[in-house]
């Protein structure tokens, strides 16, 4: 996408296209608009990942609030954004049978028992093993590591999500 086009969107544009880049957190692209114009993408991703940095962490675990627990209530009720079904689907947690639906939910809660918020993974990252590997591993966390844990794997599924507004665009274009 040349960031020509990106500049020149509205507001309303921007939040639209750029909106769901941290999950159900348009509130960041919102707050990011004011600081066009971009020079390219890794400016606006800089400016995405400046905002989270600067949030405290009351205001960085709201953000991992806003995320789905995978194979959880979300995805068996259809709920999901499109981006999360897409990632989730891509690491196998959208065919799991009964019985890995039941250890998932139990991994799921005992996490957020212990935490206060939802496993967060980049799940286009890892498949169903390493997500359940992970999360078993990241549950010997104390709240404060996991919580950064948690926060660098929301940066990896913003910028992946970033690069996939770039590379629909030029697809679309093609």
């Amino acid at each position: 996408m040349d960031i020509s086009v990106v500049n020149a969107l509205t507001y309303e544009e921007f939040v639209n296209l750029f909106g769901n880049v941290v999950e159900k957190c348009p509130i960041i692209s919102a707050a990011i608009w004011s600081h066009r114009p971009f020079k390219d993408l890794a400016d606006i991703e800089a400016h995405i990942m400046g905002f989270i940095h600067s949030l405290p962490d009351s205001g960085k675990e709201g953000i991992l609030r806003c995320h789905p627990d995978l194979a959880g209530r979300d995805l068996q009720s259809g709920t999901l954004t499109r981006e999360s079904q897409e990632e989730q689907s891509q690491a196998g947690m959208t065919t799991l049978d009964s019985a890995e639906i039941q250890h998932m939910y139990r991994l799921n809660s005992k996490y957020k028992e212990r935490f206060g918020f939802p496993f967060v993974i980049c799940a286009r990252l890892n498949n169903k093993a390493d997500i359940v590997r992970q999360l078993n591993e990241r549950l010997k966390n104390d709240r404060a590591a996991e919580r950064e844990r948690a926060i660098e794997e929301v940066k990896n599924i913003c910028s992946l999500r970033l690069n996939n507004i770039v590379l629909s665009d030029i697809q679309t274009k093609l």
